[in-house]
């Protein structure tokens, strides 16, 4: 005999992060780790396959159109950081470089 559904499962309060956060270094702050400010600025390709892999995914990936915006979206979403998809496009579009580097220093930050 089966019965019939009468309530849902409910989650439990730690399934999602509800608290937002802001990423930890400044859009502007590359100085704070000259290495990757110096590969941002110069190799910027390499920087970006590197958060890529670092991220877990294809290194390829910034080379795809998209890629870029889907990464840092991406990690927006992962690290619950405030924002949304047209500052990230702003980031990407106007200081490509300097998104970079930020991206970089999150994740090296966050492992």
């Amino acid at each position: 005999m089966s019965y019939p559904v009468t309530s849902q499962p409910q989650c439990a309060s730690s399934c999602y992060q509800t608290q937002l956060s802001d990423w930890h270094t400044g859009l502007t702050d590359c100085c704070n780790d000259m290495p990757v400010c110096l590969c941002g600025t110069f190799a910027p390709l390499c920087l970006a396959c590197r958060i890529s892999d670092d991220f877990g995914e294809c290194c390829c990936a910034p080379y795809l159109p998209g890629g870029l915006h889907s990464l840092r979206t991406g990690m927006r979403e992962r690290y619950r950081i405030q924002g949304s998809v047209g500052h990230d496009w702003a980031a990407l579009t106007f200081c490509l470089p300097c998104a970079l580097c930020q991206m970089a220093r999150e994740l090296k930050i966050r492992e």
